[in-house]
């Protein structure tokens, strides 16, 4: 979900279960946005990424985010000076989202667990280039939508370009986000899904991420199945986290970007 992106979409649904990991066998990196999940019912058994594969992956996260904004600062006066030509408002747009849940237990993590709690991860403010009008959400929290008319037309290029979601490498580096992981949700949507979807807490158990398998594969979230559909493709980049799996992801973000597919 894109904050303050879209009109707003009922979260009503069956609440039926999600499918399992062994299910999502078909997928991977660089398949078409929008592909579907398999057979749905609930996988009780989730594992976390080692300690010693996150420690190397936030070391590949702070060595990247300093290159990334040393070259972003380049171009960031000229992208400025146009935001602000294009529409009135500030230039970064700031959000709180729900992050890493550090309650996570690294014996192993049971599915069928539900902890009711009132914050279920980390909150954080998400740093991103301005893309809409600044009375974007005048009428609430609202999904992102295709040809969205709130975007600029400065945002638009942004947004083809993922321009907007540099400045999230600042997140990256106070260790707030990781350079691959699930996207990251606000608590208004969070607390939403988690009675819709079985499992979608699990998503948090890892730093969110700028991108990741279900950002390459699923796109944007449309309606309540596409969520379904994130939700087990981040399940599985977890229960799989592996470099080799990472530099998937990568290249095929590469070419999302390149082509400029998936931007709204």
């Amino acid at each position: 979900m894109a904050a303050g992106s879209g009109p707003i979409v009922s979260l009503g649904g069956t609440g039926a279960a999600t499918a399992p990991l062994s299910g999502l066998n078909s997928f991977a990196p660089g398949q078409a946005v929008g592909s579907t999940v398999g057979a749905a019912r609930t996988d009780q058994h989730f594992s976390l990424p080692a300690n010693w594969y996150l420690a190397l992956k936030r070391g590949f996260d702070v060595a990247v985010s300093l290159v990334a904004l040393s070259v972003f600062g380049l171009i960031l006066p000229l992208l400025a000076l146009i935001i602000k030509l294009d529409s009135p408002g500030s230039v970064f747009f700031s959000q709180e989202r729900v992050g890493l849940n550090r309650r996570r237990s690294r014996a192993g993590f049971d599915g069928s667990e539900r902890r009711k709690v009132l914050q279920p991860g980390r909150p954080f403010r998400v740093l991103k280039l301005r893309t809409m009008g600044v009375n974007a959400e005048a009428n609430g929290p609202q999904w992102a939508a295709k040809n969205d008319i709130r975007v600029t037309r400065v945002g638009r290029f942004l947004r083809k370009t993922r321009l907007d979601e540099v400045p999230q490498f600042v997140n990256v580096l106070k260790g707030e986000m990781s350079l691959i992981g699930p996207r990251p949700e606000r608590l208004v949507f969070v607390r939403q899904l988690e009675k819709e979807i079985p499992n979608y807490h699990q998503r948090l158990m890892v730093l969110p991420g700028i991108t990741g398998l279900a950002q390459v594969i699923n796109g944007y979230d449309e309606d309540l199945e596409s969520v379904r559909r994130k939700v087990e493709l981040d399940r599985q980049y977890i229960s799989r986290a592996g470099f080799r799996q990472d530099g998937k992801i990568l290249l095929d973000t590469v070419s999302v970007v390149l082509k400029g597919e998936g931007s709204r």
